[in-house]
C-alpha cells in the first residue's frame, strides 16, 4: 500500500513540471513572435525582455540556499514551490497586460520590464526547488538520474501540449484572446503546482540534521568552501553555459525567422515550440531508458551538442532555399539533439547533489543553464538587429549570422568535454563529513 501511495505520490509532483512547461510556451513560444512579427517592435529590445527572467538565474544559488536551511510554515521545499507559481502567474498576466499596451511609451516598457522580472523570480524559485524537492524524493544515483529524466519529459509535455493549445487559440493574433489566454494560464499554473507540492516532502531525522548543518554556515560562507574551490563543478558549469549558449540563442528568433524570411503565419510559427519538444521528449526517453546505459552520459551529451551543430548549418540552407516545409522537420531534429544533451547533462548534475545542499547545488546548474540562455537571447537579438542594419535589412543574412554563431558556441562546449573528469570532483566532501554513511 506505501508503495502504491508513493508511485501516486510521485506521478502527482510531475504537475508542477506540466505548468512549468505551460506557462514557458505562452512567454517564449507565443508572446516573443507577436513582439517582434505583430507588434514591430525591435529583436534586441524582446531579447531584453526575455533575458531578465534568465538573468535572475544567478538568484537561484540564494534561493536554494534558502530552501536548504531555512523553512516556511515548518516545510522545506512546499511553500517556495507554491510562492514561485503565484509569481509566475502574477508575470505572465501583467506581461501580456502590458505588452499588448506598449505603444512606445516609456513607462510602459519599464512596466513590462518588472513584469518579466516578476516571472522570473517565480521561475527560478519554483522551478530551483522544485529540482531540489525530487533529490529530497529519491535518494539513489540511477533513481534520481531516471527521475530528473522523467520530470524533464513532464516539463516537455506541458510546453506541447501549451504550444498546441495555444497555436489554436491564437491562430490569429487579437490582444483581448491573447489577455483571457495568459489569465487562464497563470490560474492553472497555480493550482497544478499547490496540487503537486502538497505532502511531499520528506520527513525525519536525517532530513532535520541536513537542515540544521545547511542552515549553520552564511550564504557567502557555502560559496567560499563548499562551491567555488571545486574544480570540476568549476569546469562543468562553463560546459553547461556553452552548450546552452549554443542551443538556445535561437530560441526568441526561431519563430520569427519562419515568419520572416520563410513567410510562415502565427499558428504554424507557434506551433514550432510543439515539434522542438516531441523531439526533446523523445531523446529524453530514449536516453533515460537506453542510451545513457549503453553509451554513458557524457557520451549521450557529445552527441547532442554534435547532432545541434549539425542542424544549424542545415537550417541557414533551408533559409536559403526557402523551403517552408522542412522547417517543422529540421526543428524536430533540434529538439532531438538538445534532448541528448539536457539528458547527459541532467545525469551529470545529479552526481553532485548532496542531502544538505541539494536546493543550492541545484541552483549552480540552473544558473549555469539560465545564463548560457539569457547571453543566448541577449546576443542572438542584438546580432539581428545589427546585421540587418548593415544588410539592408536582410533577415536571412541576420538570423544565419546567429546560427554560424551557435556552431561555434557548441564547438567550444564539446571540447570543455572532452577535457572533463567528474570523478574527480570533491563536492560531496561536506556531506560525507556530516552526514557518515
Amino acid at each position: 500500500m506505501k508503495k502504491a501511495i508513493r508511485i501516486l505520490n510521485n506521478i502527482r509532483l510531475a504537475f508542477f513540471p506540466i505548468a512549468y512547461g505551460l506557462s514557458g510556451a505562452l512567454i517564449g513560444g507565443t508572446l516573443n513572435r507577436i513582439m517582434i512579427a505583430e507588434m514591430e517592435m525591435p529583436a534586441s529590445l524582446v531579447g531584453l525582455f526575455f533575458a531578465i527572467p534568465l538573468l535572475v538565474s544567478p538568484a537561484r544559488v540564494w534561493f536554494g540556499y534558502r530552501s536548504d536551511g531555512f523553512m516556511l510554515f515548518g516545510k522545506r521545499r512546499e511553500p517556495y514551490i507554491v510562492l514561485g507559481a503565484l509569481l509566475i502567474g502574477l508575470g505572465i498576466i501583467s506581461i501580456a497586460t502590458l505588452s499588448i499596451n506598449l505603444a512606445g511609451s516609456a513607462m510602459l516598457t519599464v512596466g513590462v520590464l518588472i513584469a518579466f522580472l516578476i516571472y522570473g523570480v517565480g521561475r527560478n524559485l519554483g522551478h530551483n526547488t522544485f529540482q531540489a524537492l525530487v533529490a529530497d524524493r529519491f535518494t539513489g544515483e540511477t533513481e534520481r538520474g531516471r527521475a530528473v529524466t522523467l520530470y524533464e519529459v513532464a516539463t516537455l509535455i506541458g510546453l506541447i501540449i501549451g504550444a498546441g493549445g495555444l497555436g489554436k487559440a491564437l491562430e490569429n493574433y487579437d490582444p483581448a484572446s491573447l489577455t483571457q489566454v495568459a489569465i487562464g494560464v497563470a490560474v492553472i499554473v497555480l493550482i497544478l503546482a499547490t496540487f503537486a507540492a502538497i505532502k511531499q516532502e520528506p520527513r525525519g531525522d536525517d532530513v532535520n540534521a541536513a537542515v540544521a548543518s545547511a542552515s549553520k554556515m552564511p550564504f557567502k560562507q557555502v560559496l567560499q568552501e563548499v562551491v567555488l574551490p571545486d574544480k570540476q563543478i568549476r569546469s562543468f558549469f562553463i560546459l553547461v553555459l556553452f552548450t546552452f549558449l549554443g542551443t538556445l540563442a535561437q530560441d526568441v528568433l526561431l519563430e520569427p525567422y519562419g515568419a520572416l524570411v520563410l513567410g510562415m503565419p502565427v499558428g504554424d510559427t507557434t506551433r514550432l515550440t510543439m515539434f522542438w519538444g516531441i523531439g526533446v521528449m523523445l531523446a529524453m526517453i530514449l536516453s533515460g531508458t537506453v542510451f545513457i546505459k549503453w553509451l554513458g552520459y557524457m557520451k549521450v551529451m557529445r552527441i547532442g551538442i554534435v547532432s545541434s551543430a549539425l542542424v544549424f548549418v542545415a537550417l541557414i540552407l533551408l533559409g536559403a532555399s526557402g523551403n517552408a516545409g522542412a522547417f517543422k522537420s529540421i526543428v524536430f531534429v533540434m529538439g532531438f539533439g538538445t534532448g541528448l544533451a539536457g539528458a547527459g547533462m541532467l545525469t551529470g548534475i545529479i552526481s553532485f547533489t548532496t542531502p544538505i545542499r541539494a536546493g543550492m547545488l541545484m541552483g549552480v546548474w540552473g544558473m549555469a543553464n539560465m545564463i548560457g540562455h539569457a547571453l543566448g537571447s541577449l546576443i542572438g537579438g542584438g546580432i539581428v538587429d545589427i546585421v540587418r542594419f548593415w544588410m539592408g535589412g536582410s533577415a536571412f543574412a541576420a538570423y544565419s549570422t546567429v546560427f554560424g554563431m551557435e556552431v561555434i558556441m557548441l564547438s567550444i562546449a564539446f571540447w570543455i568535454s572532452t577535457r572533463l573528469d567528474l570523478s574527480a570532483s570533491k563536492a560531496k566532501l561536506e556531506a560525507d563529513e556530516v552526514l557518515p554513511a
